[in-house]
C-alpha cells in the first residue's frame, strides 16, 4: 500500500488547516490508522490514531481538544483536522498504516505502523 499525505502549508497562530492522507493499492478500511509527527532536533512523535471502524481515536496531551483525527473509507481517506494551531505544532507530519488488526484498535507506537507516508509540512508563524 502507498499513502499519500497532502495539506500542509504555513499559516499563522490560531489557524485551522486539514491534512488528508489517501492510500492506494488496497482500501484504508483495512488499516489502523495514525498521523505522527517531526521537528526539526527531535524525533517522531505521536499525534493521533484512529481504528479501522472510526469508533476509537487517541491523541497525545497535547493536540486534545484542537485535533480531530477521522475517516472516509469510502474515499480511501483518513483526516487530521487541525485548529488553533500553535508554533510547537510545526513539523513535518507523516501519516502511518497497519494492516491485519481487529476494528476498533488504535495504535500509539511507531513499532505499531508497517507503512509510512512521504511527510507533509506545516509550518505555524507566531
Amino acid at each position: 500500500v502507498q499513502l499519500q499525505a497532502s495539506g500542509g502549508g504555513l499559516v499563522q497562530a490560531g489557524a485551522s488547516l486539514r491534512l488528508a492522507c489517501r492510500t492506494s493499492g488496497r482500501t484504508v478500511s483495512l488499516f489502523a490508522m495514525g498521523w505522527f509527527r517531526q521537528a526539526p532536533g527531535k524525533d517522531r512523535e505521536f499525534v493521533a490514531a484512529i481504528s479501522r471502524n472510526g469508533g476509537h481515536t487517541e491523541y497525545v496531551d497535547s493536540v486534545k481538544g484542537r485535533f480531530t483525527i477521522s475517516r472516509d473509507n469510502g474515499k480511501n481517506t483518513v483526516y487530521l483536522q487541525m485548529n488553533s494551531l500553535k508554533p510547537e505544532d510545526t513539523a513535518i507530519y507523516y501519516c502511518a498504516a497497519r494492516p491485519g488488526v481487529v476494528t476498533h484498535v488504535v495504535g500509539a507506537h511507531r513499532a505499531f505502523y508497517n507503512f509510512w507516508g512521504q511527510g507533509t509540512q506545516v509550518t505555524v508563524s507566531s
